[in-house]
């Protein structure tokens, strides 16, 4: 079987109920989209409660292409329902999506393989607000520990304002991490079925690349060939597919860094399904390297067939 009929019934999830429904509504139409141009029999499942399971079970589907952002979709969840059900997905496994959900287990494990990543502390409660500002200094990034898309986020300047970015942020999570600001360049890498893709260099009048910035905003400037020389691109390109397997994710997501003034690289986290709106940085990557939308998207969907077909070699004891 070849072409599109080798893909069978496709289920794109997208939506959801985490506080990136309405970017993975949008992610999740392009996909759709990209999908059905290509002749895929892909079908649209927006996950607004349980009830999925039941028709992802019995709606005949071959394998699932993931666009769920944050919790629930992109913290190994789903991705564990999945297995359960032999369904092959697109993305990453369930270690891997639940470990690059949690920013701090990132950082921890970045840490521990001696990769570079800023100083941070985890807040509990106000009363870590005081040593934290000793710690770290500012300025510092305030940010809930299991979202995305910068939700929650904020740059502290000075200590008056470090207990309205700490509530903010724990309106979102009851786990909220404390950030050293890195004051250089910031950069993303794409990465696609163990190949970097061109990096990025993003450029933003905001106080840091925010929720407006990704999302609204049209003065968000994205450089791309980012201007650095062959071999320090290759080299921060090789730091992101380490940061990629660190952390055990798997067939594509993005990671985020930034740079200081001396030019080293601190790895800020990683995105196991990141967007693919008119905004988002993968589809902006593979466009840089030929891979237009609907090449990119038939590419991740690839590598459901990869894993369907190991599942097959488990089962049959291969």
């Amino acid at each position: 079987m070849s072409g599109a009929a080798r893909f069978g019934k496709v289920a794109v999830l997208f939506g959801g109920v985490s506080a990136e429904r309405e970017v993975s509504l949008l992610s999740g139409r392009a996909v759709l989209e990209a999908l059905l141009r290509q002749g895929v029999d892909a079908h649209a499942v927006d996950v607004v409660d349980d009830t999925v399971l039941t028709t992802l079970k019995g709606g005949g589907f071959a394998r699932v292409f993931i666009v769920l952002h944050g919790r629930g979709g992109e913290d190994g969840v789903i991705q564990g329902a999945l297995e359960t059900l032999g369904l092959p997905y697109t993305g990453s496994g369930v270690l891997g999506s639940a470990l690059s959900m949690d920013k701090v287990r990132t950082k921890q494990i970045w840490q521990a393989c001696g990769l570079p990543t800023p100083a941070f502390r985890v807040l509990t409660g106000a009363s870590d607000l005081e040593a934290t500002a000793a710690e770290i200094g500012f300025p510092l990034m305030i940010k809930p520990a299991h979202e995305g898309s910068s939700i929650g986020m904020s740059k502290v300047e000075r200590y008056a304002d470090l207990e309205a970015a700490w509530r903010l942020a724990a309106q979102f999570d009851r786990a909220v991490l404390a950030e050293a600001w890195i004051s250089g360049p910031e950069y993303t890498a794409s990465i696609l079925g163990g190949r970097v893709l061109p990096l990025i260099r993003l450029e933003t009048p905001r106080a840091f690349y925010d929720y407006e910035a990704k999302y609204c905003s049209d003065d968000t400037r994205y450089h791309c060939p980012c201007g650095l020389a062959a071999d320090v691109e290759a080299a921060y390109q090789e730091l992101a597919l380490r940061a990629f397997g660190a952390v055990a994710a798997s067939g594509w997501g993005r990671v985020d860094f930034m740079c200081d003034a001396a030019g080293q690289p601190h790895l800020i986290e990683l995105n196991t399904v990141p967007g693919m709106t008119d905004h988002s940085l993968v589809p902006m990557a593979a466009q840089a390297a030929g891979i237009d939308l609907d090449a990119l998207v038939l590419r991740i969907l690839e590598t459901t067939l990869v894993a369907a077909n190991a599942t097959m070699k488990v089962r049959h004891g291969a």
